[in-house]
């Protein structure tokens, strides 16, 4: 997830796709190289064994009578959920059987009591509109690092939404990664509110700027507004 936001931020950047391209064929080879090693020397990485097991049960079904335990049961609490919202504390399947309701499947858990219009795709639409409105406000930063960091900031927290929905409808191996500002959780929320916070710093010197100029004694349009994030 980390790799594949810098990947965007570094095609923002203007960097050329050759060079891209070499860093995908390392990183590749890395994770093949970490999977050989994991395979001949199990005790050589604690959690290798779960990585390699989710991945093998989500490619392989009926690897094992439970390795899909988790996703089935969040695709059941999903179909009990229909599309109209039954409400709070109608999720009775979720609440008993659903593992980690409040953290791994939490976007399962509000599908059956919400449906799956206004709990599913409402939800979705909450976080494009975060991620609509990151990207409008990084395109009007004059300065460069504000821009391409506010931007990399609002792609990291909704990568990580999709990647925590996608477990939920089974498109994706199980990550154990929260929804963030939604899942219960101790350093996702810490950190999630830390870079909101970058972001809204960044949206400060676009919308706000006298008051931006007063704490930080220069003007962000010193700069000059850039038109592209491209560079020669």
């Amino acid at each position: 997830m980390l790799g594949g936001v810098c990947l965007i931020m570094l095609f923002i950047g203007g960097v050329p796709l050759r060079h891209m391209a070499k860093i995908i064929g390392i990183a590749l080879a890395g994770v093949a190289l970490i999977y050989l090693l994991g395979k001949s020397a199990p005790d050589l990485l604690g959690r290798f064994n779960t990585w390699a097991l989710r991945i093998e049960n989500f490619f392989v079904p009926g690897t094992t009578a439970d390795g899909n335990f988790q996703s089935d049961l969040g695709q059941f609490s999903i179909y009990k959920g229909g599309f109209i919202p039954q409400g709070p504390f109608s999720g009775s399947s979720g609440r008993n059987f659903l593992p980690h309701p409040y953290s791994d499947m939490i976007y399962a858990f509000i599908i059956q009591e919400y449906g799956s219009i206004l709990g599913g795709l409402g939800l979705i639409l909450l976080y494009l509109i975060f991620m609509y409105r990151t990207i409008k406000t990084s395109l009007k930063c004059p300065k460069h690092f504000g821009g391409i960091m506010a931007m990399g900031l609002g792609f990291l927290i909704t990568i990580q939404a999709l990647f925590n929905m996608a477990v939920s409808v089974h498109l994706i191996p199980v990550t154990g990664q929260p929804l963030p500002l939604v899942s219960m959780g101790g350093t996702s929320i810490l950190f999630t509110c830390i870079a909101i916070g970058v972001i809204l710093s960044v949206s400060r010197s676009v919308y706000q700027p006298d008051e931006w100029e007063e704490e930080n004694g220069s003007s962000p349009s010193e700069n000059k507004p850039r038109e592209s994030y491209a560079t020669n």
